[in-house]
């Protein structure tokens, strides 16, 4: 058997729901490719039995297996990376893809250090992240609901296409007496309980968020000590960035976020284009409401807001705004 004492082995795993595709490589050369069952116990035994003695180093694409994986080969002495998908590098040609190409793309990009570890947050914090999350889960059904009902309602004439009102009890207090069909009133009524149980749940959810927020006085303070971010915001943006020691500068955080322009340059001519969209979608829905709101409380940031919108036009000067938002909350 081959000595691999003290010798630096890289390790690409792709992972799947029933499934890893490793790849291993050592001083340059591919040693060895497999297909494991999806169980980190099974991979941490496979690298004892095929890598005796050897130092391993791992990565893999950051998605819905979570940090699981992650933090078991690190209780198992094994250095593991997880990669922003963006982070892997792609030549232009490259046009198949497959689970062995992929593990074959991270561990060779591993074994010469072109690969960067996103965050990985603690697992308390990632706890408490996950009932933000899934207060705006709830959310997002309950708006679905909502247009649902009312699509229903426009459909049989019970209302007009210009009820643009929000749904409210009063909305449906009004809907609840208008007079209609027998089955119609029935499917109605099942929106108008789905609807009702959701916000239910969501008030549940935000008592639970509450008990967050005064477990962690300090840094609900700062988050709150924004323009235009309220409590529900304050949470879910402490549970998503933390103290944010994480980011080294503003420019690291701005591209979490997804606010940075894109940026065309050639020659002297530098052209800036839309926001990155990269990071989560939530922070950056967050942001932008939250800016909306912060120009009508606050003198200097409606300043700024109306200077960049006369030359750059009302949205790029909003999420201008939003990216000033986090930086002073991070400041």
């Amino acid at each position: 058997m081959r000595d691999y004492n003290g010798k630096k082995i890289y390790l690409g795993i792709d992972v799947h729901k029933k499934t890893y595709s490793v790849t291993a490589i050592l001083e340059g050369q591919v040693i060895k490719k497999d297909t494991l069952v999806a169980h980190p116990e099974k991979l941490v035994a496979y690298c004892h039995k095929y890598f005796p003695g050897a130092i391993i180093v791992s990565a893999y694409e950051a998605g819905f297996s979570g940090f699981y994986l992650h933090r078991y080969l690190k209780e198992h002495k094994i250095q593991n990376y997880v990669i922003h998908a963006a982070g892997i590098e792609i030549a232009s040609g490259d046009k198949v893809k497959t689970d062995k190409r992929d593990s074959l793309k991270l561990a060779t990009q591993l074994s010469v250090g072109r690969l960067k570890s996103i965050y990985i947050p603690s697992v308390k914090q990632e706890l408490n992240r996950g009932l933000s999350r899934f207060r705006n889960t709830l959310v997002s059904h309950r708006v679905r609901i909502g247009t649902q009902l009312k699509a229903f309602l426009f459909l049989y004439g019970f209302i007009s296409a210009a009820d643009d009102r929000g749904i409210s009890r009063k909305w449906i207090e009004e809907i609840k007496s208008k007079e209609m069909p027998e089955e119609a009133k029935y499917v109605v009524l099942q929106y108008i309980e789905l609807w009702n149980h959701i916000s239910l749940k969501i008030k549940e959810v935000d008592g639970q968020l509450k008990i967050q927020a005064n477990k962690d006085v300090a840094l609900e303070r700062i988050y709150r000590s924004a323009p235009g971010i309220g409590p529900c915001n304050a949470r879910t943006l402490a549970n998503e960035l933390g103290d944010m020691s994480q980011f080294k500068n503003e420019r690291q955080l701005f591209s979490f976020t997804g606010l940075t322009p894109s940026q065309y340059s050639s020659g002297e001519h530098v052209r800036l284009g839309h926001i990155s969209r990269q990071g989560n979608p939530l922070l950056r829905k967050i942001l932008v409401q939250a800016a909306w709101v912060s120009i009508r409380q606050d003198e200097h940031l409606e300043k700024a807001f109306h200077r960049i919108a006369e030359t750059q036009g009302a949205k790029r000067a909003i999420v201008a705004v939003g990216r000033r938002l986090i930086g002073h909350i991070r400041a």
